[in-house]
């Protein structure tokens, strides 16, 4: 395979992902600024650096390239609503009422605005990207067991978070939950 199906392959593989990944950090715009950089350093560095599977090295690449931003830009996370959403239950699970359908997503954006950026930052890895732990962990270069840790305390945090904005919404019908079904690749991580 030439070193150009290799990127052509590679770049139609997980484009969308780091495009997704970077947009839930910065925006969709300032997002593909960063997924066309992200590719741009994965071309030059092709032969040397771009393992297999690519996608957790990209997310690398492209969290760097964030990081670099935000220093220079002074720029903020944008939520991640769809995560917020999975996270505090599942709205969808609760086919009913629309508007305690809104309610519970306004809960859980409050409680996920509310978290450290590490952790938002975490969470949207794990449940939102679909990243086992161990490629969460190659992402915010730490060791499989520093992000199992890490994600146990996301989690509870989050839990407190949901809780206290549900107290501060009393009139809310339809709590949202914290917790429900996890998805397969988050077996064996802390709860």
């Amino acid at each position: 395979m030439t070193p150009a199906e290799r990127f052509h392959d590679l770049y139609e593989a997980c484009y969308p992902r780091v495009l997704a990944y970077a947009a839930s950090l910065v925006g969709r715009q300032a997002g593909e600024d960063i997924t066309s950089e992200t590719f741009t350093v994965a071309w030059r560095r092709l032969h040397d650096d771009v393992p297999h599977p690519s996608l957790p090295w990209l997310l690398g690449v492209a969290r760097n390239l964030v990081r670099e931003m935000r220093r220079r830009d002074a720029q903020r996370y944008l939520l991640a609503a769809e995560e917020a959403q999975r996270i505090a239950g599942g709205a969808q699970d609760q086919a009913g009422d629309v508007a305690a359908v809104v309610a519970d997503r306004h809960i859980a954006l409050e409680a996920l605005a509310g978290l450290p950026e590490s952790d938002r930052e975490l969470l949207t890895l794990i449940a939102w990207h679909g990243l086992s732990t161990k490629e969460a962990a190659h992402v915010l270069q730490c060791t499989g067991a520093t992000l199992a840790v890490r994600l146990y305390r996301a989690r509870r945090r989050l839990e407190k978070a949901l809780e206290t904005a549900q107290t501060s919404e009393p009139s809310q019908a339809t709590p949202a939950r914290a917790t429900g079904p996890r998805p397969a690749h988050c077996e064996g991580a802390p709860a």
